[in-house]
């Protein structure tokens, strides 16, 4: 699929098909996804691939059966796959201490960093994940964690000190997929948004 069809398709799926996603393509999506900019080509974002009875373990972990009554998105539940995306913050401190990035000061620790790139790279690894799922036919949906990132850190053995950025759903879009009621908003027209040479 072109580059521009893929973005203009692209949209978040939250019903899915319980259909297996062949392994190669799933490794090709995370390959597509490490491939994604990061700061000082720190390369300090790492991808959680769950199928199975592991996927059946992080909804236990992120909403336990006794909490899916009238959860607004059981199908996202079917999703026979999930990618969680992690990043490393220590890996960019340290990354920043080496000689050719020493004079920027933000080896000092993550305090040091005005912007955590750690997560601006890890939302450009996402949505390489996203549009490399719809560039295969594929549906996906990002969501996060938000107060379960260390219940999710613990069950799958996810080491210390690394952030979670959220998760990837991807899968074959089931029949009955909705959209949310924000994507009713639409886009801001472009003039909107582009400023050029000034604000």
């Amino acid at each position: 699929m072109e580059f521009e069809r893929a973005v203009r398709r692209r949209r978040m799926v939250r019903s899915f098909s319980r259909e297996p996603v062949a392994p190669g393509v799933v490794d090709e999506v995370c390959d597509l996804a490490r491939r994604a900019p990061t700061a000082g080509n720190t390369a300090g974002v790492e991808f959680l691939v769950l199928e199975g009875r592991h996927t059946v373990a992080y909804w236990d972990v992120t909403l336990p059966p006794a909490r899916r009554d009238g959860f607004a998105w059981p199908g996202l539940l079917a999703a026979p796959v999930l990618i969680v995306a992690w990043v490393d913050p220590g890996a960019y401190v340290s990354r920043y201490r080496e000689p050719d990035k020493a004079r920027t000061g933000l080896g000092a620790g993550e305090e040091a960093w005005p912007v955590p790139y750690w997560f601006v790279d890890g939302g450009a690894a996402v949505m390489t994940m996203l549009l490399a799922a719809r560039d295969r036919g594929l549906g996906a949906a990002f969501f996060g964690m938000f107060d379960h990132e260390d219940a999710v850190r613990r069950r799958f053995g996810v080491p210390p000190g690394r952030r979670g950025v959220g998760t990837v759903a991807i899968g074959r879009p089931s029949g009955d997929d909705r959209p949310s009621q924000s994507a009713r908003r639409g886009r801001p027209p472009l003039d909107e948004v582009l400023h050029r040479s000034g604000w």
